[in-house]
Formats: structure tokens, C-alpha cells, sequence
């Protein structure tokens, strides 16, 4: 997102006929219903996605020369959540083996000396659940913060209509919760089918994930604008990874290397009318309020020009979609990565 901050809170005729046809409609009916018997008693159940299942979860190989199965959801999800906490941020935890996993699987194979193929495969699978021994999802009691608010009853498209708020908080406490842990909604409430993530007091299952950032300081960020990814190095050792969105054909993200001027928590957004972004009519620069629901998301971290690495509203849409010249995270990922930089820290855009 390409905008001016200040300091602060920055888709069938008659007789024999008749009964002969009334024959074959009646053998043809049997026949149907026979095929359909056989076929529902072919097609196993669907498998149950539970804490258990995804806390037991394994990776199946191929036996002999058979066909490598699908990965299941509940495997996918660990998979995903054993990522987020080893620093390789997958993005928003999905259960769906999408092109930000197999980034984070890449960079997770390459640091621990295997073929960065970006497939989960037996070793891949071994040194990943080699990282921890806790449980990927664990129990959660919602918390009246989570559910008292204040929340927006919609957050409007447009910029202009977003300048009209006086605020951009979440919507609902689904998505407050999923947030937190970094999980899609949908995922959020398919774990917990019969729970009332609005009601404080209610155990729910949750990614198993923190927002504690390493306990170091990294001296170089480098972008890499075709790839669509930021990593965070201490030295020569790589810290953390995350994808990213960067840039796009009408704004392009800067190249060469910048250096991180300042760090802002829960920004404002400023429009200035010579950006000219698609869909924005309004001649005379307007403020978009704070809040989780911003177009910067929750932070800031300022490389001069106006530009910045930041997170975003809609963390689904992380390296799927462009940017107005930034690089924008998660908000999770955005906030953890402001917490080891500095002023001074270099960043360095490739490719």
C-alpha cells in the first residue's frame, strides 16, 4: 500500500405399449437406485477434522510404485501450524496446501539442508514435527475482551466510504479470534461446530501458535519481489520467513536497497490524490482511521518515499493479490517482524 504516514497512529401410446414402457421405467428405476446403493456404500466418510485428528495427524507415503494420496486437511494444518511456530510463516492457516505453504515449505527444506521443492514429503515431514512436541491445537477459553468489542457491523470497499468511519475494528468476534491465532474463520468454526465463539467463557479448539517474536534483533530484511516473500536475517542465519504481497505492474515496489526509518502501532492511513489509485475519485487528500481493518492493517514499518513493509485487512489475499508499491503480511506477521527491526535496520529489495 502505497500512502503518506505521519508519526502516530499511523466470485413414453396405448395398451401392450404402455405396460411395456411402464416396464422398462420401473427396470431403469431398480437399476438407477441399485447404482446409486452401490455407489454411496463405495464412497467412504468424509474424515472427522477434530483436535484429535489434526494433533494425531501423519504423513502417509506411497507403498511401492501406488500413486502418492492426497494429503489429508488435518495433516495440511499441522503441517501449517508447525510452520508458523518454527518461523515460517505459511500465512493464514487454512488446512489447503496453497502456494504460501509450499513457499514456507521451500524455506523451511532449504534451512534444514534439504531439496526446497516445496512438497511435503517423509523427511520434509520428520524434521517439521522434530520441532516441537506440543500440541498443535490446544484449548482455548474466549476471554471477555474478545467479544465485548467495539466491533464494525461492515467495513465498505471503497477508501472514500472507509474515511467516513471513525473506526476499522473487526466485524464480528470470529474473526477477532481467528486473527489471534492465525487461522481462517471458516477453519476457526468447522474445528468448533458447536460452539459459540461470541460468548465468553466457551473452551474452544485453537491453533496452537504465539505472536512472541525471536528473542533478537535482525540486522537485514530482504524481499524478494518475484518470489513474493520477506525474510529477516541475524547475520548470515535466517530468522524468519513470511509471504508477502509486493508491489504490482502499476506501482511497482522499490529496488535497491532502503533502510528502516521508524516503527508505528495500530496507523492511520493517509490518501494523497496524486497516488491516482483505480477507483478512488476524490481530488482532495482523506484520512482513513485505525484500526485491524485498515488498509495497512495494524503496523507500520516506514522505508521512506511512502513506502513500507505493513499488514493488511484481508490476510486470505497475502501474496495472491498486488500492493500500491508496499510490501504487506499478515498482521501477525507484520507486527512480529516490527518487533526485531530498528532504526537503521537494512532492508533490501531483489529480483
Amino acid at each position: 500500500m502505497l500512502g503518506t504516514f505521519p508519526s502516530g497512529r499511523c466470485a413414453r401410446s396405448a395398451g401392450a405399449a404402455i405396460l411395456f414402457c411402464a416396464a422398462l421405467m420401473v427396470a431403469d428405476a431398480a437399476h438407477a437406485a441399485k447404482r446409486r446403493g452401490s455407489h454411496h456404500a463405495a464412497t467412504p466418510a468424509p474424515p472427522t477434522l477434530d483436535a484429535q485428528a489434526v494433533n494425531d495427524a501423519q504423513f502417509s507415503t506411497p507403498s511401492g510404485k501406488g500413486r502418492a494420496r492426497a494429503t489429508s486437511p488435518a495433516t495440511i494444518i499441522k503441517a501449517e501450524i508447525l510452520l508458523d511456530r518454527a518461523g515460517f510463516s505459511p500465512g493464514e492457516i487454512d488446512g489447503q496446501a496453497g502456494s504460501n505453504d509450499q513457499k514456507a515449505l521451500a524455506a523451511f527444506q532449504e534451512a534444514n539442508g534439504l531439496k526446497p521443492t516445496g512438497r511435503l514429503d517423509a523427511d520434509t515431514w520428520s524434521r517439521l514435527t522434530a520441532t516441537s512436541n506440543d500440541p498443535v491445537l490446544r484449548e482455548y477459553e474466549i476471554e471477555s475482551g474478545d467479544v465485548k468489542g467495539p466491533f464494525n457491523k461492515s467495513i465498505p470497499a471503497s477508501l472514500e466510504k472507509k474515511a467516513e468511519l471513525k473506526t476499522l475494528n473487526y466485524t464480528n468476534p470470529r474473526e477477532l479470534l481467528a486473527e489471534k491465532f492465525h487461522i481462517n474463520p471458516g477453519l476457526l468454526s468447522r474445528l468448533n461446530p458447536k460452539a459459540s465463539l461470541e460468548t465468553a467463557g466457551t473452551k474452544i479448539m485453537v491453533p496452537n501458535v504465539s505472536d512472541k517474536a525471536p528473542d533478537k534483533k535482525v540486522d537485514k530484511v530482504v524481499v524478494d519481489k518475484t518470489a513474493k516473500t520477506v525474510r529477516a536475517f541475524d547475520g548470515s542465519k535466517q530468522v524468519t520467513f513470511y509471504p508477502a504481497s509486493v508491489g504490482s505492474e502499476e506501482r511497482p515496489a522499490p529496488s535497491g536497497e532502503r533502510r528502516v526509518r521508524s516503527v508505528t502501532e495500530n496507523p492511520t492511513y493517509h490518501y494523497s490524490p496524486k497516488l491516482k489509485f483505480k477507483g478512488v475519485k476524490s481530488k482532495k487528500p482523506f484520512t482513513v482511521a485505525a484500526g485491524p481493518k485498515n488498509p495497512v492493517g495494524t503496523t507500520w514499518i516506514d522505508l521512506g518515499d511512502s513506502y513500507g513493509i505493513h499488514g493488511t485487512p484481508a490476510p486470505e489475499r497475502i501474496s495472491k493479490t498486488e500492493s500500491h508499491g508496499c510490501v504487506r503480511l499478515t498482521n501477525w506477521d507484520a507486527q512480529q517482524l516490527a518487533k526485531m527491526v530498528h532504526k537503521g535496520t537494512k532492508v533490501e529489495f531483489i529480483n
